[in-house]
């Protein structure tokens, strides 16, 4: 048994049961946003660990091999982008304006509000990525000197702020576009916000798209200038 707990075949098992699990919750709850398989598929795990004492570090070693799966998955996005191409040429200045000032909003306040609360200087920096994807974060995290578990503990909780509460405040907005709806998901949501937006719509799925790849690549140039000139 011992054996068994401390193979990678455990590891990767106990990570697809959880996504299961937490896949079957989200839908029957009628998707209740909390509920999101990224949220209960991480709350399961964990409590499977400490159920089972096992190490985190032993677990994420055994599975950090799925990492290399985030970065084929992101290009992939490409194809609901072609899909709506057609949308996505008519706004494409207004887009890029609202990457601009929605990427350098959500890092400059997140910067703020830290820096108000007395975080040191490494948690500053690993908190400049968290409205990008997970594997443009880590990348952007490592070359700035942030703490990685930061930066990906930040995106996970940015995502899950976002799917939480985008639809109460769009229902208080009175906001219905489904491409409104897709692109705020993806800029301030990345990659949990993205696939909260393909279920409403293929549109909103595609903004989302855009967002999420257009503010991953823009903080990832411009956030490791800032760092160097600031430091």
């Amino acid at each position: 048994m011992t054996a068994l707990l401390d193979s990678p075949l455990f590891a990767l098992c106990l990570t697809l049961a959880a996504f299961q699990l937490a896949q079957w919750l989200y839908l029957s709850s009628g998707r209740v946003a909390l509920l999101h398989p990224t949220i209960g598929g991480a709350v399961c795990i964990a409590l499977a660990l400490v159920l089972l004492d096992k190490n985190y570090a032993d677990y994420y070693r055994d599975i950090d091999w799925l990492n290399f799966l985030l970065g084929p998955v992101t290009v992939a996005l490409a194809v609901p982008l072609y899909r709506q191409l057609h949308l996505l040429r008519a706004l494409a200045g207004p887009l890029m304006i609202t990457v601009v000032c929605g990427a350098s909003f959500a890092c400059l306040s997140a910067l703020i509000l830290a820096w108000w609360c007395g975080a040191s200087a490494s948690t500053l920096l690993s908190l400049t990525t968290k409205s990008i994807t997970t594997p443009i974060a880590i990348i952007v995290t490592d070359d700035i000197g942030g703490v990685t578990s930061i930066a990906v503990a930040s995106v996970i909780l940015t995502g899950m702020a976002g799917i939480s509460t985008i639809s109460w405040l769009f229902r208080r907005l009175k906001i219905e576009d489904d491409r409104l709806w897709g692109f705020c998901l993806g800029l301030a949501a990345h990659a949990i916000g993205t696939s909260r937006a393909f279920e409403r719509s293929p549109v909103a799925g595609a903004f989302a798209s855009l967002a999420l790849c257009l503010t991953g690549a823009f903080t990832a140039l411009v956030v490791p200038l800032a760092a160097r000139w600031l430091l």
